[in-house]
């Protein structure tokens, strides 16, 4: 009886261990499925808990206030809540500008039901891209206004945001500060409290995969 009693503690001791193997299996997983925080313009990812005590200090993109291709104001008070995807772009560009507009097409038509994702395309040479003329390159390039928004404004603001804020630069991690002409590929990912969830290529169609999933991951955070 004894023999059976003993069997049977180490039959359940053994089961106990098991589940929680599995549990921390699926703890790693979701651990894995989670998208990083950029907090530094060198681009180091960093994981972050809510748990953990950085949590309250993540780097936030802060208020904003621009002008869209409709003349409406686009704030901060816009994307709160939603997830978006923000670029520097001009409309006289010839060179990677194209590619980045076509590529921000396709996320917009891949998120066309979904009220929750917003696209925010900002120019850096607000002095000649005009309400009129960021209307005019938005109908060319099948803009839904409702998603996507071109934006103008004060070149001192836009560069400060990009810069100091968005961490964008001619390559990537290289944090710009002083006057020089903002030109960039980049594509940056924020979420839901406007934190940086990723960095991408923006004339690599490989690159608008990686952003449609990375979005999906964010969609499924609170």
């Amino acid at each position: 009886m004894k023999q059976l009693i003993l069997y049977l503690v180490v039959l359940l001791f053994t089961f106990a261990c098991n589940n929680n193997s599995i549990q921390t299996k699926e703890q790693i997983s979701d651990t894995l499925a989670t998208l990083p925080f950029f907090n530094q313009p060198d681009w180091t990812p960093e994981w972050i808990q809510t748990s953990d005590s950085p949590y309250k200090k993540i780097h936030t993109i802060p208020a904003f206030s621009f002008t869209d291709q409709n003349g409406n104001k686009i704030t901060e008070q816009t994307v709160q809540g939603k997830i978006y995807v923000a670029n520097f772009f001009f409309t006289k560009c010839r060179s990677i500008c194209p590619k980045m507009t076509r590529n921000m097409y396709l996320l917009q038509e891949a998120f066309k039901k979904d009220s929750s994702i917003l696209f925010l395309s900002h120019s850096v040479t607000p002095q000649s891209d005009s309400v009129l003329v960021l209307q005019q390159y938005a109908i060319q390039n099948k803009v839904n206004a409702t998603q996507w928004h071109l934006l103008t404004g004060s070149q001192k603001d836009i560069y400060a945001l990009a810069k100091q804020q968005y961490f964008a630069g001619d390559t990537v991690g290289f944090y710009q500060s002083g006057n020089e002409f903002l030109h960039t590929e980049n594509f940056i990912l924020i979420d839901k409290h406007r934190r940086i969830r990723g960095v991408y290529n923006g004339t690599l169609l490989v690159e608008m995969d990686r952003i449609k999933e990375d979005i999906n991951i964010l969609k499924k955070e609170d």
